[in-house]
């Protein structure tokens, strides 16, 4: 009922005008006092042969109705196939919507070749910064003084951030390169753990760590750096001489505890936002909002989840459910 009231209105000016037509022929054949049947038969047949042409146009303007809509789901990329033009404003319209998907694919087409000569660009300048890095990591692993262990700190941070640059632009780039099988689990956070032993040993920070004897479906590298991630959190907001616990809970969840100054609660819902930095990090005038982000977004790429729980003063836990199908095995 809906789509026929819809029809009329759409209608009306026409059928308007057949109505006018029809009271016309009416009080003409009344002035002319012509007999009842001469104008009843005309005025039926006119009847008939409009309800077969309404009928007519009504399955036709449903039809067209139909197609715009499921073309209207699609994104203009794919958008073609529109209803036959019956009349000059359709073939204008559809000409028009024709030139703006063209724009829109040129469009798109364009910011790819951009981003993608953006990604091909850093990731040149990350695996060329990379030389000089490892020039000065052999430097001042040949000197043995606390300045020297300090810079070799700061160096293995700005590493750091260039692995995150990488993994910021190849988050949605059609060449990440994801594998995924079955690791051991207690050998990538050995692996992070190692990375930030010198950390661990300078400011007196014990490591509570139980070695677990876990498989996991997972990309290695890529959890790998979701693990670094977070305990570069925890060692960056844990006073020295405090604590980190790295334990497995229930079947296949990792969980990375500290007792460092927490979160606070108006923060917490929000640390795996895009740019949040939160109080803590807008005091420190260093956080960029991305570590935990990137986090978020490698877990659900990974199928994986990272979930926090904090009390400010008491320490903060990030745990990694690791548990997925498997599927995938390369």
């Amino acid at each position: 009922m809906k789509f026929f009231c819809m029809y009329l209105r759409d209608r009306a000016k026409a059928i308007g005008v057949f109505v006018l037509f029809t009271l016309i022929f009416l009080v003409i054949f009344a002035l002319y006092r012509l007999p009842v049947a001469a104008v009843l038969y005309p005025a039926g047949l006119c009847a008939v042969l409009g309800i077969i042409l309404l009928i007519w146009d009504v399955r036709c303007w449903a039809d067209k109705h139909r197609r715009l809509e499921r073309l209207s789901q699609l994104s203009g990329a794919v958008m073609g196939a529109f209803p036959i033009p019956r009349s000059q404003d359709d073939r204008d319209y559809q000409h028009i919507v024709t030139l703006l998907c063209q724009e829109q694919r040129d469009r798109e087409q364009e910011m790819q070749r951009r981003y993608q000569d953006m990604v091909d660009y850093y990731t040149v300048w990350a695996h060329q910064i990379k030389t000089p890095i490892a020039s000065m990591r052999l430097t001042l692993q040949s000197q043995d003084s606390a300045l020297a262990r300090q810079q070799l700190e700061d160096l293995m941070r700005i590493e750091q951030y260039v692995e995150m640059v990488l993994a910021f632009l190849r988050l949605d780039s059609d060449s990440t390169d994801y594998l995924f099988r079955e690791y051991e689990l207690d050998g990538i956070v050995r692996g992070a753990v190692r990375k930030f032993s010198t950390q661990f040993i300078r400011r007196r920070i014990a490591l509570h760590y139980a070695p677990v004897s876990l498989r996991v479906l997972t990309d290695e590298k890529w959890l790998t750096f979701v693990v670094e991630q977070v305990l570069s959190n925890a060692l960056k907001y844990t006073p020295d001489g405090g604590a980190v616990w790295v334990e497995l809970e229930g079947p296949a969840t990792l969980c990375i505890r500290d007792n460092g100054m927490g979160i606070a609660p108006e923060d917490l819902p929000r640390i795996f936002q895009k740019g949040y930095t939160g109080y803590h990090g807008r005091r420190d005038k260093k956080a960029s909002g991305l570590g935990l982000y990137l986090c978020r977004r490698i877990c659900t790429n990974l199928g994986h989840d990272i979930t926090a729980q904090s009390v400010p003063g008491e320490g903060t836990t990030i745990r990694i459910s690791l548990g997925r199908e498997k599927r995938w095995v390369e």
